[in-house]
């Protein structure tokens, strides 16, 4: 391997150990935000979804699964805890009865309310050195940076 190549797998590798260190850090972020609501992390990462997800009509299983990259089952059971603790809604969908549809509830949403000036500080305190427009570049090429990962995945599926 020459020098240059060399150099590129370290700065590919340095890039690699950066991501899993703001991959753990958003995961602390996270199991904090679901501690207010004394809730799990994954659990909050559902709810985000919806507050994402949810035009209205509610969001179906498959899509929350799909957005949180987890199985659709996961999902199924974990909502399920959160029904019983009133933060979400499920019913069928008026279309189709074997999907179902989650919405969140009037109380999860003033819950969202309530800790929203601190999550508006927090990230502009996070971001506080990139400019709306750095952080869209940033994001488009992390966009990016996930299909090729994606379409390596099953190239690596494929192979092996």
């Amino acid at each position: 391997m020459d020098e240059s190549a060399k150099k590129n797998q370290d700065v590919i590798r340095r890039f690699a150990w950066e991501i899993a260190s703001i991959s753990a850090h958003l995961e602390e972020l996270r199991h904090f935000w679901a501690k207010t609501l004394g809730i799990s992390g994954p659990q909050w990462m559902m709810i985000v979804a919806l507050a994402d997800l949810d035009q209205g009509d509610g969001a179906p299983v498959n899509a929350v699964s799909k957005m949180l990259h987890v199985d659709p089952s996961f999902v199924t059971t974990q909502s399920k805890l959160l029904e019983k603790k009133g933060f979400i809604r499920r019913k069928p969908s008026s279309e189709d009865a074997r999907i179902v549809k989650m919405s969140l509830t009037d109380k999860t949403y003033k819950h969202l309310a309530s800790l929203a000036a601190q999550q508006e500080s927090l990230n502009e305190f996070i971001f506080a050195e990139f400019s709306a427009g750095e952080v869209d570049e940033l994001t488009g090429k992390l966009a990016t940076l996930k299909k090729r990962l994606e379409k390596a995945c099953l190239k690596v599926a494929i192979d092996f």
